[in-house]
């Protein structure tokens, strides 16, 4: 980057010293600066996982109901109920492995971002950020619609902002190495998601056959 340039970068990043005819208010358009665009992002991230925690609980309440109301059937050999209440526990939990996947995504997106307004290089950096929230919007939009839609305003946010210090600076917007990175931080949340998944949920009590034709596993130690 060369100085004219970078000066024109560090004035929209700090949103001070605008001149006028500063080619940067015709191309950005807007009047928050790229650092308060950034924290507003993080934000509206952060919340989105503290929504997460607080759905997860009660996630995981649910299914304590609905897992005891699977083992009180059984007892008493009504196979009927305890495959209704199997089936609710298999679609809630449906629901539960994508909200661990997002608030895992999320913790890692939050973090990222917390080192873009530190370290700079705002273009190159943001670029995996923009694609890992497109593609978890992607993957739990069907599940999780509101969060789908917060997602998708947040990356509207980022990826308008790349696209715009990209035009400036004359740093491509987005790459290979951007979506592989992407989809690699995504694939580790996925494991850390199931991992959570088999901590937090207990394995239901056989015989229970779900709707979808799959047997249950027997818990281990009864």
């Amino acid at each position: 980057m060369g100085l004219p340039e970078l000066k024109e970068f560090r004035r929209e990043w700090s949103g001070k010293e605008r001149t006028v005819g500063d080619a940067l208010k015709k191309l950005f358009g807007r009047e928050r600066p790229i650092r308060y665009r950034l924290a507003n992002a993080r934000y509206r991230i952060n919340t989105m996982v503290r929504k997460l925690e607080v759905y997860g609980e009660r996630l995981k309440s649910r299914d304590q109901e609905l897992f005891n109301r699977v083992v009180d059937a059984l007892m008493v050999k009504d196979q009927v109920r305890a495959t209704m209440y199997a089936n609710e526990v298999a679609e809630l939990r449906k629901i539960a492995r994508a909200v661990f996947l997002t608030q895992v995504a999320l913790e890692q997106i939050s973090l990222r971002l917390e080192s873009v307004q530190e370290l700079g290089d705002i273009a190159v950096n943001l670029a995996p950020i923009v694609e890992l929230i497109r593609d978890l919007r992607v993957a739990v939009k069907d599940v999780l619609p509101e969060i789908g839609i917060e997602l998708g305003e947040v990356h509207d946010i980022l990826n308008e902002t790349m696209i715009e210090i990209g035009e400036v600076v004359g740093v491509p917007a987005t790459g290979i190495a951007a979506s592989t990175e992407a989809r690699k931080i995504l694939e580790e949340a996925r494991v850390i998601a199931e991992q959570r998944m088999k901590e937090t949920f207990p394995t239901l009590p056989s015989p229970v056959t779900l709707s979808q034709g799959q047997s249950v596993p027997a818990e281990q130690g009864h």
